[in-house]
């Protein structure tokens, strides 16, 4: 019964997608029969709920198609399980080494960002294969890969999934994650310390894999532009991996460096569309698998048609409805999902440019005509950056009407965006501040 188990297996796997396949069928493991019964194991109490959901009837169905009659497939918890735990499926993920034993990373990875977990679809296929090709080249003749897209559509995911897919393969190999903003924190502080020579080292001839992150925030800044073209240019010799994400092509980044606008374009560009309904369907099946959510088909599908921009708001949607359910103890329906998916869409619908400009200035004491006035002045400049940031995280619109709604380029805009988000990270009095107008907009209460 085995082999016929094996054989079923193999049928089933040419009847839906791959990463299907590997999450759901291929942990489910041979047990016994029973007369009429077969059992298989699981490895969870929420995974033996999904596949009775979603696939037992495929699985008896094939089984009766290759054993010419019928089955009843009982699904039972793997040995060492109790059924509470949130194992997952996947191969077990990747530990890194201890950063004191290898080249230290200024960025860490996320662990939940591997090839395994990424939804492949018409939407981003091309460059998860670039990615993915990148990650597995064993010779030397590999393209650098720039990954472009809006934010929220999985950029960042396919950049550390190729550091964790190098790492996990050998761990010994110098990995080295970073955003251009970090690169250029490193530069200064290296000039400022006299160790500019062992900057060079590190990024030119100790790192074998460069990711680096969002490269639209090299805008303007001139040497730091001037230094990363020196050390691509060193990569590209000896022959490394090389891979870049941003929001704009090259091209398109306003003051940026025509040899570096060179360097970054000279490989395998790929853009990430917003995903298409079944793709946002089979990401939200991902997730609710991931957060243990046990959802109705229908509701999956309802959300997948009506949060459409990014799969940010897919999971915003997901998470929403499973807090109502649970803190309202109410059935997950479409029901409870359209007033969810209600106040999500009005929410992103809602927030303007110009409502935060209001909220800000209402919490600086300030006028609109102070806050996009010319005046640097640090009580006016600091508010305007940091209205700057918010227009960007939650309006969705582009850096260039940004600007044109606080009289700036779009370079200028840029570089706020950034000076926040340092600021943010140093969790000072600024990232409280942005903590809190962040609250006041999510609220609605602006």
């Amino acid at each position: 019964m085995l082999d016929a188990w094996n054989q079923a297996k193999n049928s089933i796997h040419q009847k839906m997608p791959d990463h299907n396949f590997r999450l759901w069928i291929k942990p489910l493991e041979y047990v016994a029969r029973q007369d009429r019964e077969i059992i298989l194991a699981c490895p969870t109490g929420f995974f033996k709920k999904w596949v009775t959901r979603h696939y037992l009837g495929l699985i008896e169905a094939e089984l009766e198609r290759l054993c010419g009659k019928t089955f009843r497939i009982r699904l039972e918890l793997s040995s060492g399980h109790n059924g509470n735990a949130c194992d997952t499926p996947e191969e077990e993920q990747l530990v890194l080494p201890h950063v004191e034993n290898r080249q230290r990373m200024l960025s860490p990875f996320h662990l939940d960002f591997t090839f395994d977990q990424f939804v492949v679809g018409m939407c981003n296929d091309f460059a998860y294969n670039a990615a993915l090709s990148l990650a597995c080249a064993e010779n030397d003749h590999h393209n650098p890969v720039f990954l472009l897209s809006k934010t929220g559509m999985g950029k960042s995911h396919l950049s550390q999934a190729v550091g964790n897919h190098i790492l996990k393969k050998n761990s010994a190999i110098r990995v080295c994650y970073i955003t251009a903003e970090e690169f250029t924190n490193a530069m200064i502080h290296a000039l400022r310390h006299d160790s500019i020579e062992k900057f060079k080292d590190k990024y030119r001839r100790q790192c074998d894999v460069l990711l680096l992150e969002d490269v639209q925030f090299l805008s303007g800044k001139t040497k730091t532009q001037a230094e990363l073209a020196y050390t691509l240019d060193a990569l590209f010799d000896a022959k490394k991996k090389l891979i870049f994400t941003s929001n704009y092509l090259p091209r398109d980044i306003p003051k940026m460096d025509e040899k570096l606008t060179s360097r970054l374009s000279a490989g395998i560009i790929s853009n990430i569309e917003s995903p298409d309904c079944e793709t946002r369907v089979r990401i939200l099946r991902k997730k609710a698998f991931l957060k243990q959510i046990d959802i109705p088909e229908v509701v999956i599908e309802y959300l997948a048609s009506e949060l459409t921009q990014n799969v940010r708001q897919l999971e915003s949607g997901l998470i929403g409805v499973a807090a109502k359910a649970s803190l309202l103890n109410l059935p997950i329906d479409t029901k409870l999902a359209g007033s969810v998916v209600e106040n999500v869409v009005r929410r992103s619908q809602e927030i303007t440019i110009e409502r935060i400009q209001k909220l800000v200035c209402k919490y600086y004491e300030l006028s609109i005509k102070e806050l996009i006035s010319r005046s640097r002045k640090r009580n006016i400049l600091q508010p305007r950056q940091i209205a700057m940031y918010l227009a960007r995280r939650y309006t969705g619109q582009s850096l260039q009407a940004i600007g044109r709604s606080f009289n700036r380029y779009h370079a200028t805009t840029l570089h706020a965006i950034g000076t926040v988000e340092r600021f943010i990270r140093e969790n000072g009095p600024v990232q409280k501040q942005v903590e809190f107008l962040s609250k006041k907009v999510e609220s609605g209460n602006i």
